[in-house]
């Protein structure tokens, strides 16, 4: 019996569902039950009856599941995947914007630790921070801890007053605007597609911005035969999974989030043979950080 086999059948006997972010490698992808982006997962986790949930993803995806499925069990396949930018946020920061403003909603998105959420009036995705923040009573709006969404959001929203902090993602900060720049004199006929994480110079140069599922509706709507893509590289299986007649081209230095390629089919069939791995949030933050992630579920219907 191979290792995919394996896992399904451990899988059956615990009644439980892979739930894979488009970032993890492409063979887990192909195994995985469902594969989405932070809202959709976030989504489903809330809506599916299994009572046991591998999360192939980062460590804020397990505490996610954790927080909107208290009863469930949540396993992680690599316990050390973390995500750089969900700590990139001080307490202070908040309690000084909260201080100034009495109009105030601070807005978390959903990549970040279950404590950072705690602080937070309402959770937002890269697929849905726009639309929340436009719902929101509130002009005054503190977005933590990505600068470059927070940038974004206040471009589309400008009848808001949006404040950010210093925090970014490494793997999307770090793409280079002239890599893009080549590709595109190179593919003149290729749309550049990007991620809201992504720098200024970057998004400007953009024929679309938008979340991983936005890249990829996108990409499969669209008459163009060709696209840049500015984000994680593994979202390329999908990509030419539901568009094989079509060009994708990624920058030279590829954009790699070595915490998401931490998750192997190894890891997954070790978890669910053992149980190891289960993700927690202490009950203290329970509360708060389950209201914020209810909160985005509601205003994002």
């Amino acid at each position: 019996m191979d290792i995919c086999e394996e896992i399904k059948q451990q899988k059956k006997e615990l009644d439980a569902v892979i739930l894979a972010h488009y970032y993890v490698p492409a063979e887990v992808q192909e195994i995985a039950d469902y594969v989405g982006d932070s809202f959709y997962l976030s989504k489903l986790a809330a809506s599916l009856p299994n009572p046991v949930l591998v999360y192939c993803g980062v460590s804020f995806m397990g505490e996610s599941g954790c927080l909107l499925n208290p009863e469930k069990t949540v396993l992680m396949p690599d316990i050390h995947a973390d995500c750089a930018m969900a700590r990139m946020v001080c307490r202070e920061d908040v309690e000084k914007a909260r201080a100034e403003y009495d109009d105030l909603a601070v807005v978390c998105y959903i990549n970040s630790t279950a404590e950072i959420k705690t602080w937070a009036d309402v959770c937002v995705t890269s697929a849905n921070a726009v639309k929340i923040v436009q719902n929101l009573p509130n002009r005054n709006i503190l977005f933590i801890p990505d600068r470059n969404l927070g940038r974004y959001i206040a471009q589309q929203v400008p009848e808001k007053n949006v404040m950010t902090v210093q925090g970014y993602c490494p793997i999307h900060e770090e793409i280079s605007h002239w890599e893009i720049a080549a590709l595109k004199t190179a593919h003149p006929e290729a749309e550049i597609l990007v991620h809201p994480e992504c720098s200024e110079a970057i998004t400007a140069m953009a024929n679309y911005v938008g979340s991983t599922s936005g890249i990829l509706d996108h990409a499969a709507k669209s008459s163009a035969p060709a696209f840049i893509i500015a984000t994680e590289v593994g979202v390329e299986y999908e990509l030419r999974k539901q568009n094989p007649e079509k060009d994708f081209f990624f920058p030279e230095t590829a954009p790699v989030c070595r915490d998401m390629k931490l998750i192997t089919l190894e890891k997954i069939l070790h978890v669910l043979r053992t149980g190891e791995n289960r993700a927690f949030v202490p009950a203290e933050q329970t509360e708060s950080a389950c209201a914020a992630l209810a909160r985005m579920l509601e205003l994002a219907k």
